[in-house]
């Protein structure tokens, strides 16, 4: 388990050094050229002032992260197929394909069928500089695939199924068959407090700030940038 337990680590990292590759990678920051930039692609995203207020973000940094989304996708925005392909390539070894949907989604907050520049950034600046409480309210929205305000056994079910399908050879045949409804029984037995079938955002918050894995996991990312 230990060494399947690595392998799925890496692939997360690397996830976690294609983000630093897009904010950093020799990338110029000349602000006229920039702005030239930005009016030729056909998504142009809203002032780089307002998102710096509302993202934990520099203007500099905007502009960096800026040239880095543009030269991965040059029409300004993202589909789902293209955030399948592009996240595929960290778990070659399964089918991310279903995961990747579920995070499009947490992503693409004003369910358009797209994720803008705007929904990259805000998405990321909590990922990366969010609170404790920002981290976990992305995350529970990320189980709550109806959106409903509430995670069920058969919301944790599909993700959990997502997340096996794509470790692929990491996880199978290691792991049993049934372990996703197992793994679901568990989180339901430590975070459904009241017993009434689902979990709420302040009873997902109250388990996970009280288990030191889950508040370790969330450090993953604190050091990309």
């Amino acid at each position: 388990m230990s060494g399947c337990r690595k392998r799925c680590k890496r692939e997360i990292l690397k996830f976690a050094q294609y983000l630093l590759r897009l904010i950093t990678g020799s990338l110029h920051t000349d602000t006229v050229e920039d702005e030239m930039e930005m009016a030729t692609v056909r998504h142009r995203p809203e002032a780089l002032e307002l998102l710096e207020a509302q993202s934990k973000f520099t203007k500099k940094e905007l502009q960096i992260l800026y040239r880095g989304f543009k030269n991965e996708c040059p029409s300004g925005v993202v589909n789902e197929e293209t955030f399948k392909e592009i996240y595929s390539q960290f778990f070659p070894q399964g089918d991310s394909t279903t995961y990747a949907h579920f995070l499009f989604n947490a992503f693409d907050t004003d369910h358009n069928g797209s994720v803008s520049f705007e929904d990259f950034v805000m998405g990321l600046s909590i990922l990366l500089r969010g609170t404790v409480q920002e981290k976990l309210n992305w995350a529970f929205n990320l189980y709550d695939i109806n959106k409903d305000g509430y995670i069920t056994k058969e919301e944790m079910l599909d993700i959990m199924k997502a997340i096996y399908d794509m470790m692929g050879k990491c996880t199978y045949p290691v792991l049993k068959e049934d372990a996703p409804r197992q793994h679901v029984e568990t989180f339901f037995q430590k975070m459904d407090k009241n017993k009434d079938g689902v979990v709420t955002i302040d009873e997902f918050i109250e388990s996970c700030q009280k288990d030191e894995n889950i508040m370790r996991s969330m450090q993953l990312f604190e050091n990309v940038i």
